[in-house]
């Protein structure tokens, strides 16, 4: 039903509400009422503060559920989250039916809400349709719900949808490294679609993100190689740093020949002081 300990996970979120609102707003939370009308009318009770979370709440959450975060989550975007962990979830299709209505009425915040918490949902298997549906949205909140500090991606997506998902990261200009699994889920058909794109944005005359190359360089070969040659050569010094922190993922002879004419950023990267983490600032 659930792929972690809910039981464990709901007091935590209870709390985290309980340290951000008034003692009658909880209790209004755990009222029995329509799902439909509660998720609706929160925010009118709950506002829309940013909340305020413990160092220890952030660790115990993200051990029961790694890669799962609420740092940033607006008060009524949790206590959303808060409604939906206690939904009776014993009936699969009675449950699927409930929250699905809630996605198609949804409004931009709730949807938010809805993306957001797909790693709390019990049967995660039927929202994958829905993940993937998500992924084609043009809101960027919605699309930041999806992708940021959120492990149902890459969990449940197959590789033609997480592929998906990378490639609208970049081209809207997302924050990848804030996409949980980014690095294990990196794949060679990956690496050739971001090529793909790199060569589009360069005809363009427009740059590329220099954080693209972070899933390639696993999968560096002839053609691959043509592009990191391509950030020595005609990139600034963030696409050779990219360029050889790629290479440095690679067991590819040539490429790493390439990195040996750059003995400063081999050894910065050797010393940790270069990394994709440090690469642009973000």
């Amino acid at each position: 039903m659930y792929n972690y300990k809910v039981e464990e996970i709901r007091p935590i979120i209870k709390d985290i509400i309980r340290a951000n609102v008034v003692p009658d707003i909880l209790n209004w939370l755990e009222e029995e009422r329509a799902l439909n009308t509660s998720f609706v009318l929160l925010p009118r009770k709950t506002g829309k503060a940013i909340i305020n979370i413990n160092k220890e709440q952030t660790e115990q959450l993200n051990t029961i559920i790694p890669g799962f975060s609420v740092g940033g989550w607006s008060i009524d975007r949790l206590g959303r989250a808060y409604l939906l962990l206690n939904l009776d979830a014993a009936n699969k299709s009675e449950y699927f039916r409930k929250i699905e209505s809630l996605f198609l009425a949804a409004e931009m915040g709730e949807l938010v809400a809805l993306y957001s918490t797909l790693p709390l949902l019990a049967y995660p298997e039927i929202w994958v349709k829905r993940c993937s549906e998500g992924i084609r949205s043009n809101i960027g909140s919605v699309l930041e719900a999806i992708m940021y500090q959120n492990p149902y991606p890459a969990q449940n997506l197959d590789q033609s949808a997480w592929n998906q998902l990378v490639l609208k990261a970049f081209f809207t200009d997302k924050e990848v490294g804030k996409i949980i699994g980014i690095d294990s889920r990196a794949n060679k058909e990956l690496a050739y679609i971001l090529s793909d794109y790199a060569h589009e944005r360069w005809a363009a005359k427009r740059e590329v993100n220099p954080n693209l190359w972070r899933l390639v360089g696993k999968f560096i070969d002839d053609k691959l190689f043509e592009d990191i040659k391509r950030l020595f050569d005609d990139g600034n010094l963030v696409d050779r740093k990219a360029g050889a922190l790629a290479i440095s993922a690679s067991n590819y002879q040539p490429a790493a020949a390439l990195l040996n004419k750059y003995p400063e950023l081999s050894t910065a990267i050797e010393n940790k002081k270069l990394s994709w983490d440090t690469l642009t600032g973000k």
